[in-house]
């Protein structure tokens, strides 16, 4: 069981003070955050690309590499690359470079994205949405087998017979899948063998266990050994020293990054009681102290089948000393934990 972390790297305004974080801070917290995760055990840090004035992160890979001449251990993976709007060639190249830096340690998530702005920012119709997605990991699928490439599609220029640099140190280059639980992309990565992440921040996680066997049956399939393919979910939440510290310092942010894409996208006003509820035990949120997000966990891997955890922490603008020290709390009280309870229930079902 690999846990970890997840972030958006956002700089909304401070819920209590309305001030707002410059980009180049946020950039260089994140940076801190990954290498305290290194330092505490957490096995994968993950980084997604967004393109709009609340996020800082338009570029995963140089926020990672600079965490990686830092760290020794730790995984480190875009949550999620943009796949649709950008070129296959250039994401490989970079998450090469960064697995030369990391000797061997990077992941490319791959996803369409919840969020539309990078495709007019680089010249890309939206009716295309998924006939991109579906091109370009062929592309990128085809530069991660071969040095050499022969390629043509409709959204970009051919390639004949041509070489893609620098290849990565990780013999294969891992390509996740990133989902928010659409049948049609968990099918699409278990025909290609490929792992899963699933975005499970609402409703009940366990309503999205027959998605992992619809995957796993998809993958079986195509021949590929599902037992082998890890499945990761990526999850809101917090720790602190007692649950209730955790939810009071969690919910402002959380309330108010919340509404803001509720009014974007037609979601009803993001209140206390909607918050209380996501955190009970069979709810969405990681919140509370250590043995209670530890049980969730326990729980998402035995009732889902989920293999890696990734905690999206913040969520929305925190201080950062919080941040860190529920980075602090996931990698050495909780991590500890569910790795044992998880081994042993492992061991007691073989």
């Amino acid at each position: 069981m690999e846990i970890g972390i997840s972030t958006f790297v956002e700089t909304t305004p401070d819920p209590q003070t309305g001030e707002v974080i410059s980009h180049a801070q946020r950039i260089r917290e994140v940076v801190e955050e990954i290498v305290l995760a290194d330092q505490v055990g957490l096995d994968v840090y993950g980084v997604g690309e967004h393109h709009r004035k609340d996020y800082a992160a338009s570029a995963p890979a140089v926020i990672l590499a600079a965490a990686a001449a830092q760290t020794q251990r730790i995984r480190l993976t875009s949550a999620v690359t943009v796949l649709s709007s950008d070129d296959p060639v250039r994401v490989f190249q970079d998450f090469a470079t960064l697995d030369g830096i990391s000797n061997g340690r990077a992941e490319i998530m791959a996803g369409r994205g919840s969020f539309i702005e990078s495709f007019p920012l680089f010249g890309y119709d939206l009716d295309n949405y998924d006939e991109l997605f579906d091109e370009k990991l062929e592309l990128l699928l085809k530069i991660r087998e071969s040095e050499k490439v022969t390629w043509k599609g409709g959204h970009r220029p051919a390639i004949n017979n041509l070489g893609v640099y620098p290849r990565p140190v990780q013999n294969s280059l891992p390509v996740w899948i990133g989902s928010g639980g659409n049948q049609e992309s968990v099918v699409r990565a278990g025909l290609l063998g490929l792992p899963l992440v699933l975005a499970i921040i609402g409703g009940s996680p366990m309503q999205f266990a027959p998605l992992v066997e619809l995957y796993k049956k998809a993958a079986k399939h195509a021949g590929h050994d599902a037992s082998l393919l890890p499945v990761a979910s990526h999850s809101h939440g917090f720790i602190a020293e007692t649950t209730e510290l955790a939810a009071e310092k969690f919910f402002p942010s959380t309330q108010q990054s919340m509404n803001v894409l509720g009014r974007e996208r037609g979601w009803g006003p993001y209140t206390r009681s909607s918050f209380d509820a996501a955190r009970s035990f069979e709810g969405a949120l990681y919140v509370g102290d250590p043995d209670t997000v530890a049980n969730k966990i326990i729980h998402l891997r035995k009732q889902v089948g989920v293999t890696r955890f990734l905690l999206h922490v913040p969520v929305g603008t925190m201080p950062h000393d919080d941040v860190m020290r529920a980075i602090e709390l996931l990698g050495t009280e909780v991590a500890p934990r569910v790795r044992e309870e998880i081994s042993k229930w492992e061991s007691d079902s073989k």
